[in-house]
């Protein structure tokens, strides 16, 4: 732990304040408030917060007095925080310590359990919504929000065929393997889907859970002036890993390594890296929140992950780095590392720095911006996008890489995102709600014929094209051309 002399030097942010006096002693109870529902923090006061002149405190056993009565008269539940009177270039200071509290959430008498409850964000408190002081509640009682029941449904609301062919080999999800996986929990004697299952696997999540989708884009340029392609991905949780992986690699340049017997494909982005900031952000992100889906962001020279939600209460970006985990949605967490898609808990954020020293990217930046985590990953060379001439698809780097091939076949949008959700055998209706297309004539003749035309996709009946039964699938072709994309 620093000092008191050594903090001077640091900046402010998650942990740490400055303040000159208690001339404004509501800020500095928000402060208090702020360290104590979020990961703890110090603040010393008798200290220019600007230049970091020292100028003490003119009366520091009665302000010391003053300080730890506001505290109490002015914070619920009880906070007792240490404040200690400290020494700094022969001046007398007061240091107050808060620590991550287990009684959150805390807030301010005056404002109420609604208005007065503040978190930490970087060097700022922010006014926690009623979506964050549930989770400050849960976060206390031990329960995730994917853990909780929702005794509206039942059984049927889940996607069970979809889930057993994700486990299909490694368990065969009985009802007793459902209540151990908590995809089931029972509720005044029923047997009901979890958020964690309906998260996951519901027919209706798009209705439950209307933000709990992917935006993926491909900019042009460093910022968000101007959209090159865009894709909206609302497949289950673990599929959508491969979706967004699928995207990316359409947007990058991919080459060859011919130095082995087999030849293997050299990609100018880190895949390695991306799909676990990617599996990250898919169960670290705060579902209960309204309004913000996971975004996908890629530039000229960097991609942008980012999830709804700040990290946990007690967790600093510098415990993310040193490999600190707290699981947000343990459900979701769960059924991930059944399927193999999370090696090991803890150890995601260690990785993506060793694998980004490994080949000489720079450092990934993990940041709470807003109410959100956002990891940004960089290139080892620029993407750019050329949009003049013939031609407005091109892609190019400084090193002359070949493009991966998506031009080659000529698909929309709602084609792609069809043949993709075809890799499962999927009916009309489900296409249509892909492609978020409602007259069912004009759907087949603008993007089912089509695909089924140039041998991308097969029906399942073909003998009875227009069987209420009939299903598509995705050929081998197809998965080719995907493979490209």
């Amino acid at each position: 732990m620093l000092s008191p002399s050594d903090l001077l030097s640091q900046p402010e942010g998650k942990t740490l304040e400055f303040k000159r006096d208690l001339s404004s002693p509501k800020n500095i109870l928000k402060t208090i408030v702020a360290f104590a529902n979020t990961a703890g923090g110090r603040i010393i006061i008798g200290v220019e917060d600007t230049t970091r002149m020292v100028t003490g405190i003119v009366d520091p056993f009665g302000e010391e007095e003053r300080l730890c009565s506001l505290i109490a008269d002015s914070i619920v539940p009880r906070l007792v925080p240490d404040v200690d009177l400290i020494s700094i270039e022969d001046q007398t200071l007061l240091m107050v310590q808060v620590y991550p509290s287990g009684q959150r959430p805390h807030f301010l008498k005056k404002e109420g359990p609604v208005e007065g409850v503040y978190v930490r964000l970087g060097s700022t408190n922010r006014k926690a919504d009623r979506e964050l002081i549930a989770e400050l509640n849960r976060s206390c009682s031990g329960i995730s929000f994917d853990e909780m029941p929702m005794p509206e449904l039942s059984e049927d609301d889940l996607d069970l065929k979809a889930a057993r062919k994700h486990f299909s080999g490694r368990r065969d999800l009985t009802r007793e393997e459902l209540l151990t996986l908590k995809l089931l929990a029972v509720d005044q004697k029923r047997y009901v889907p979890t958020h964690g299952a309906m998260l996951l696997y519901g027919k209706r999540r798009d209705f439950y859970f209307p933000d709990a989708w992917v935006q993926c884009g491909r900019f042009i340029g460093r910022d968000k002036v101007d959209i090159f392609d865009h894709i909206d991905i609302h497949d289950t949780l673990p599929d959508a890993v491969e979706s967004i992986i699928l995207f990316l690699k359409k947007h990058a340049m991919r080459g060859a390594d011919f130095s082995e017997i087999r030849r293997k494909d050299v990609w100018s982005i880190p895949l390695t890296i991306l799909r676990e900031v990617i599996i990250n952000a898919l169960v670290h992100a705060d579902y209960s929140q309204i309004g913000a889906p996971i975004r996908v962001s890629f530039f000229d020279d960097r991609i942008e992950v980012e999830n709804p939600g700040i990290l946990l209460p007690g967790m600093t970006i510098e415990d993310v780095k040193s490999g600190v985990s707290k699981i947000r949605n343990r459900v979701i967490a769960r059924v991930f590392r059944e399927l193999d898609l999370i090696e090991q808990w803890g150890s995601g954020f260690r990785r993506i720095l060793q694998e980004a020293s490994e080949l000489g990217l720079s450092e990934p930046v993990i940041e709470e911006i807003g109410m959100r985590v956002r990891v940004t990953v960089f290139l080892s060379e620029e993407l750019v996008i050329h949009t003049e001439g013939p031609s407005r698809n091109q892609v190019g780097t400084k090193s002359g890489l070949s493009p991966s091939g998506r031009d080659q076949v000529d698909l929309n949008d709602e084609q792609r995102m069809v043949l993709q959700k075809c890799i499962q055998e999927s009916g009309i209706i489900d296409l249509m709600a892909v492609a978020q297309r409602t007259n069912r004539s004009k759907f087949r003749e603008a993007v089912i014929n089509p695909l089924l035309d140039k041998g991308l996709l097969e029906m399942t009946i073909p003998d009875k094209p227009n069987s209420s039964k009939q299903k598509y699938r995705i050929t081998p072709k197809g998965k080719e051309i995907l493979s490209i994309l």
